[in-house]
């Protein structure tokens, strides 16, 4: 496992309780929102992070959503998190190469990145994954940007390997089960929210109910 976490952390109490979702056109909008939505819950409070402050973004249902601030204007030390989803731009250039450019700002800095779908192979465009365990939508999705971290690439729903976490499409439960953990929410609950959000145990539900305060 790799770890970047720093020895100190001169952060402010609202850079370890705000989230940064990044949002551009194309975004896939399935992916994140059992992430920011519980983590809302958890009392995190998530900035939308666009190419440009108040400029609309559209997500792939036509969604339209105005961007909190730009992404010239995000500082890893003002950030808990920052979280890429999918999006078709990321397969039709690299014009949301400079999300993952922020991505490694991020990584450097000790603070968590996390990316799923789409946003998995800007990152391995960026490098990111050469050196790191991971995982996305298939292999050979990822072996397509020529990147050079194949035999670090993992079958599995979701991979957290130290400040980095992965996904593929089908799995945002996974996805928002691994970020939990990497920021220490819903400690002695993530079981049983997982288990009612990906395998709908009914059980599970009240699990997380009586442990509600």
């Amino acid at each position: 496992m790799t770890s970047t976490a720093r020895t100190t952390d001169t952060r402010t109490t609202d850079a370890r309780t705000t989230v940064h979702l990044a949002v551009y056109d194309t975004l896939a909008d399935w992916e994140t929102g059992h992430a920011t939505a519980w983590l809302a819950r958890a009392g995190y409070t998530v900035r939308t992070v666009g190419p440009a402050a108040g400029e609309p973004v559209t997500t792939i249902a036509g969604i339209r959503i105005v961007p909190d601030l730009s992404l010239a204007e995000l500082d890893p030390e003002d950030s808990a998190l920052l979280i890429l989803p999918g999006a078709e731009k990321y397969d039709e250039g690299d014009e949301l190469a400079p999300f993952t450019a922020k991505a490694r700002a991020f990584l450097d800095a000790g603070v968590p990145v996390a990316a799923i779908c789409g946003a998995t192979a800007g990152l391995a465009k960026e490098g990111l994954l050469d050196d790191r365990p991971h995982t996305s939508a298939a292999s050979f999705y990822l072996a397509a940007t020529g990147y050079k971290g194949g035999e670090r690439y993992a079958e599995a729903d979701a991979v957290r390997d130290g400040d980095l976490i992965t996904a593929g499409p089908t799995e945002p439960v996974a996805f928002a089960r691994e970020i939990f953990a990497r920021l220490g929410a819903y400690e002695g609950k993530r079981d049983a929210w997982y288990r009612l959000f990906h395998d709908s145990d009914p059980a599970a539900f009240a699990e997380l109910d009586a442990d509600e305060e």
